[in-house]
């Protein structure tokens, strides 16, 4: 397994890797050019209010090697779920084999603001191209720890979703070269489509070619200001490349964080590396916090595709349920009409006495 690489920031001079900040210059050299740095960032900060915002790792939302008492242990802040088991180098969501689910996830509900996670994972296996599945889903809902068809979650979520699809159900795809990136947000009534890959419901996304490489391969989740952006390095380059940038996204507070994935007739590893949860301090203007209303429901102002919201019906066990409390409520009707029936033939015949 490839040793985790460094993150580059746009910051000049600094870089951070595993959230820890570092310098390069050395030297009275390196003294001058860090001077330089610093009074340049303070001019910008003081006459310019479009910045890099600061960020700070919240490591009680994140996950990393050695991943101790993850899965067995009250006190960990994360819970294993279905066939995803512990391993030295990673957490497996699901092994290489058919009809697998597995997921990990938060114990602690989520209530920042401004927020951006680096997630490191792998996914390979035996299959060839096109003969391998399904992929992965990153999250933030409202529902935690329930199994489903959705990359091993539940359909009819409420929250953020983050695919990485590496099958493509629907063959028309003539347009999207798999594996494939893309966003959902639900609120509880819309449907993903897997047989459509759930392009009834996305946002949108990008191709990316994560399976079965050397090098490793990182995701860039962002939302800043409702914008949900993501970004990728999928290509050993150690930089991020756009995939997607969706305004207008609002996501209420309290929400968890989790990852899952599901195998079926076709498998794959999907391995989660590490999940990395980085704080951003955005500064706000006083009109922004005043015209801030507190969100109750998760939803989009602006989507590329329409949203179908998907009603499946009254199932078999509440129909059967609605019919016996229609019966029993029938019964009781009769019963009670022969009472005052009674009652009145009994009054009439006190008359005739």
């Amino acid at each position: 397994m490839a040793t985790p690489r460094t993150v580059w920031k746009s910051r000049p001079g600094f870089f951070v890797r595993d959230g820890r900040v570092s310098s390069v210059f050395s030297g009275r050299a390196g003294v001058c050019l860090a001077l330089a740095v610093f009074l340049a960032a303070v001019e910008r900060s003081c006459g310019n209010n479009a910045y890099e915002p600061e960020e700070f790792l919240k490591r009680e939302y994140s996950l990393t090697k050695p991943y101790q008492g993850l899965g067995s242990s009250t006190t960990s802040h994360w819970e294993l779920m279905g066939n995803a088991m512990i391993m030295p180098e990673h957490v497996r969501l699901t092994p290489d084999l058919q009809s697998r689910q597995g997921a990990v996830w938060s114990r602690l509900p989520f209530y920042v603001r401004d927020w951006e996670i680096q997630v490191h994972f792998k996914i390979h296996g035996q299959g060839k191209k096109n003969l391998n599945g399904d992929g992965l889903a990153l999250w933030l809902t409202k529902e935690r720890m329930q199994i489903g068809p959705v990359f091993g979650n539940i359909n009819y979520f409420t929250g953020l979703g983050i695919f990485v699809d590496t099958y493509p159900n629907e063959d028309k795809h003539q347009e999207r070269s798999f594996p494939f990136i893309s966003a959902m947000v639900g609120n509880g009534s819309v449907a993903y489509d897997h047989d459509r890959d759930g392009r009834n419901v996305d946002l949108g996304g990008c191709s990316a070619s994560v399976r079965n490489v050397d090098y490793d391969t990182f995701l860039l989740i962002r939302y800043i200001r409702n914008t949900l952006t993501i970004m990728m390095d999928v290509e050993g380059k150690q930089e991020w490349k756009d995939c997607l940038e969706v305004p207008g996204v609002h996501m209420p507070q309290g929400y968890f964080f989790g990852a899952s994935s599901v195998t079926g007739d076709l498998s794959d590893n999907h391995d989660l590396i590490s999940f990395k949860l980085f704080e951003l301090a955005v500064e706000r203007t006083l009109e922004e916090l005043e015209n801030e209303e507190e969100v109750l429901i998760p939803s989009v102002d602006y989507r590329d595709i329409p949203v179908e919201v998907v009603d499946e019906g009254m199932g078999v066990l509440s129909i059967f349920f609605l019919f016996i409390f229609s019966v029993v409520g029938l019964v009781l009707l009769i019963v009670a009409l022969l009472l005052i029936h009674q009652r009145w033939k009994d009054r009439s015949r006190k008359r005739f006495y």
